[in-house]
């Protein structure tokens, strides 16, 4: 990113932090290793003031004492030459950063980092799915009735715009007896696909509760589905995903395999660069941003494809589709339907398929300054 329009004079002058809360459109359930996930979030965010104005973003993990210390640094100093927000100031204070020099520059925060091959002003349009399809059946005996429920839901996500899907499976892994919880995922996998039709793509996530003999009965019986590809099948592990990579090629299915999120194996990206991954997925708060920006484009390099992680957290999801122009071979903005008190997202938008981002400045949202200052005394605090 070219730092060289940063003024030498342009100092950290306050930080602000307060949590901000709201609500899924449809309370979540369990999924292979985790119980219920409800319906209600909230997001921490910081206020950023350099030289009079203001710029917000998620923060993670922020002490007061860090803050104590940038008040007073140029904005210039928390940024390294190649233009990367440094090291210490990522996760803590990224996105305040990124969203303020965005407002200067009145241009969005996609411009300021752009990569890809894409006319300056023209719209950024990145393709989404739907990531809300947990497993919100379990109360169900009849298999015939928890298929119609993740159908209804699933076209509540097409209704809103949606045409690719997400959907948690590996019911046999904790939640259901384990060759009963498997006949299930696979009979949703169908009844989604069909409200998807033959151009939706679906993707399923198994949060590492199936193991290889699993998986390849799951991916066997969803080859007339177009599955594009399987999330966290089991622990990441070379000699089974080499196993399992080389099977899907002897069968001909093109079916991809993607990894990365959680306490992902400090080995996957060189298990990628191997062919044994296909998808990283890395988190888009942790490790963030900045991290984003130098791993895609070592994955760009590799030939290999970019998903961000993102759910259940609601700034994530809108920084998705701004990392997307610095990403040659990004796939998907992982989209979870949220409404965060105070966060103005209506300038983004989902149709047929597509998340369009807005050319607005920053990141493209509005922050109700009167409720957050309130939330800084109720929740927060400032220096």
């Amino acid at each position: 990113m070219d730092i060289s329009h940063i003024q030498p004079d342009w100092k950290v002058e306050k930080i602000e932090i307060a949590t901000l809360t709201g609500e899924r459109a449809r309370s979540a359930g369990s999924n292979g290793r985790l119980g219920d996930h409800g319906k209600s979030c909230s997001v921490r965010i910081a206020r950023i003031t350099i030289d009079g104005m203001a710029g917000f973003g998620h923060t993670g993990s922020l002490t007061e004492e860090l803050a104590e210390s940038v008040i007073g640094m140029r904005l210039v100093d928390l940024f390294d030459e190649s233009g990367r927000v440094l090291e210490p100031y990522r996760i803590p204070l990224e996105y305040p950063i990124l969203d303020w020099l965005g407002r200067r520059q009145n241009t969005p925060v996609y411009e300021l980092v752009s990569a890809v091959d894409r006319k300056p002003g023209s719209p950024l349009i990145v393709p989404c799915y739907d990531t809300s399809l947990y497993f919100d059946d379990l109360h169900l005996q009849n298999e015939r009735d928890a298929v119609a429920l993740l159908k209804e839901e699933a076209e509540q996500g097409y209704s809103k715009g949606h045409r690719h899907f997400k959907i948690k499976v590996g019911r046999g892994g904790r939640h259901m007896p384990l060759w009963e919880g498997m006949k299930r995922d696979i009979a949703i996998i169908h009844g989604v696909a069909e409200v998807a039709g033959p151009e939706g793509r679906i993707m399923i996530d198994a949060n590492n509760a199936y193991n290889l003999n699993l998986t390849k009965e799951v991916l066997a019986a969803a080859s007339d589905v177009n599955l594009y590809w399987i999330e966290e099948a089991f622990h990441e592990d070379d000699a089974l995903y080499a196993d399992l990579k080389a099977w899907l090629r002897e069968r001909g299915q093109n079916v991809l395999i993607a990894d990365g999120e959680g306490l992902a194996s400090p080995h996957l990206v060189n298990w990628a660069k191997k062919g044994f991954v296909d998808v990283l997925q890395y988190d888009i708060i942790y490790p963030g941003f900045t991290h984003w920006l130098e791993l895609g484009a070592q994955l760009d390099q590799a030939g290999l494809r970019s998903a961000p992680h993102c759910y259940g957290n609601a700034y994530g999801i809108f920084a998705l589709g701004h990392i997307a122009s610095a990403i040659k071979n990004f796939e998907f903005v992982e989209y979870d339907d949220i409404a965060i008190e105070g966060m103005d997202t209506s300038a983004y938008r989902v149709e047929n398929g597509l998340f369009h981002v807005p050319d607005k400045a920053g990141f493209g949202l509005d922050f109700d300054e009167e409720l957050f200052a309130r939330r800084v005394l109720a929740n927060g605090w400032s220096r």
